[in-house]
């Protein structure tokens, strides 16, 4: 399993659109860095949001969540209240290779502000807009600024291509588009 270059990201996101909308170089003047690096690619979160509240009291249960823990938000700026979070969506849509997993990382001008990115990784065959976690863990309200950079994402190839994909078991998550809550497949 090797580390994917920014020839090898090109190819595949130009080729194969395996990211889309794809920038072909790093965007940085004046906006949160993203597009194309080194050996990843710097991912945008989009204008829409959810922020958690717990204006209504109720339990955050992920096998059944209950959307009153969550205010949709739409906006060029979303404030991240004090020791909360907030879900978005990446503006990038992705089409990973069979071969290929991925792993997304905070980006160090957020992380220097108490920002903290969650994102889990990227399975081979996975198809879909990625659904954020932002953490705010300073005890002030964070700005997230919407259509720029928020994570770094590194892609790595096996060796051969993985017995079953994600799109193979029908991962849950599979083509979501839009911010995604928790999901429990029911029996």
């Amino acid at each position: 399993m090797g580390l994917k270059s920014d020839k090898w990201i090109r190819e595949m996101s130009l080729d194969y659109e395996m990211i889309s909308p794809f920038s072909e170089s790093l965007v940085g003047e004046g906006v949160v860095s993203f597009g194309l690096s080194s050996y990843g690619y710097d991912i945008r979160v989009s204008d829409e949001f959810k922020i958690f509240t717990n204006i209504n009291a109720q339990v955050v249960d992920p096998k059944d969540f209950d959307d009153a823990n969550v205010v949709d938000f739409k906006g060029d700026v979303c404030i991240v209240p004090p020791n909360s979070f907030a879900l978005a969506r990446t503006v990038e849509y992705f089409k990973m290779p069979s071969d290929t997993l991925a792993i997304c990382l905070g980006k160090s001008t957020y992380a220097r502000c108490g920002i903290i990115v969650n994102v889990t990784p990227f399975e081979p065959g996975f198809e879909g807009h990625i659904t954020i976690e932002i953490s705010n863990t300073t005890p002030l309200p964070a700005k997230i600024y919407a259509n720029e950079g928020i994570a770094q994402v590194l892609f790595l190839q096996g060796d051969e291509v993985c017995e079953t994909t994600y799109r193979d078991r029908k991962g849950k998550y599979q083509n979501q588009t839009g911010i995604t809550l928790p999901r429990i497949l029911k029996k």
